[in-house]
């Protein structure tokens, strides 16, 4: 299942996979092993890497409210997000800024070949530097930004033409 996790005005996509009794939460980079101990009403206690926490969710159509250590987390589910580090896509094989940033470095060119998982371009955004991922192989089509260029969130990156086939 695909969900987007927004918090203090930040974007991220989170991909979260049932892997037997518990869950694997992949976050760009991170891997999350996730274990539901109990569930009570919307109260819920979890193993989050092996730490134990309690969490009170509520919700409403497709967003649910998680509330953490005093902290509230807005997740909503993805209907177009794929795995494969934090950029959002939109069309096919159109990668976008997940939130307001600069980009900070373009490891690819038009024309060249990327491989599912390969870095395309890194974005500065509160002071967190996001990498942007090939979602699939393919071949760059269109690059729309540069480096030290300011973008704005869902403002679109790069186009891949899909090679998996």
């Amino acid at each position: 299942m695909k969900l987007s996790f927004d918090h203090s005005s930040q974007s991220f996509l989170i991909d979260l996979m049932p892997t037997g009794k518990s869950y694997r939460a992949v976050i760009g980079d991170r891997n999350i092993g996730v274990e539901i101990l109990r569930t009570e009403n919307e109260k819920l206690d979890l193993l989050i890497n092996g730490k134990r926490v309690t969490a009170y969710v509520s919700s409403e159509n497709a967003k649910r409210w998680v509330t953490v250590n005093g902290q509230t987390f807005i997740l909503t589910k993805s209907s177009g997000a794929r795995s494969g580090g934090h950029g959002h896509h939109h069309a096919a094989g159109e990668l976008t800024a997940p939130m307001p940033g600069q980009i900070r470095a373009v490891n690819v060119s038009e024309g060249e070949t990327v491989t599912k998982g390969q870095t395309l371009l890194v974005v500065e955004a509160m002071k967190m530097e996001i990498r942007v991922q090939a979602p699939m192989n393919g071949i760059v089509k269109k690059l729309f930004v540069k480096q030290g260029q300011t973008v704005e969130r869902e403002q679109i990156l790069i186009e891949i033409e899909d090679q998996s086939a």
